[in-house]
């Protein structure tokens, strides 16, 4: 397993239900270990390589119709 972390930036500042919705959406992609928020706008991300992409993960948050990108990258 190769185990990465990312960070999304969301342009919009989301309520702790919101950030909570958007955290079990993106834990129920293969290989997400651990999603979590540490700032409103700001998801952290640590997920399996092999399994998964920050594409990926970038993608299913502005499916559920969040403005957002990748940050550091």
């Amino acid at each position: 397993m190769h185990a990465l972390d990312i960070t999304i930036h969301i342009n919009q500042t989301l309520a702790q239900e919101q950030q909570q919705a958007l955290e079990a959406t993106i834990r129920e992609i293969d290989g997400v270990i651990a999603p979590r928020f540490n700032l409103p706008h700001m998801l952290v991300v640590l997920y399996n390589a092999g399994r998964t992409t920050s594409a990926a993960l970038l993608a299913a948050v502005r499916k559920k119709g969040y403005r957002a990108q990748l940050v550091g990258l």
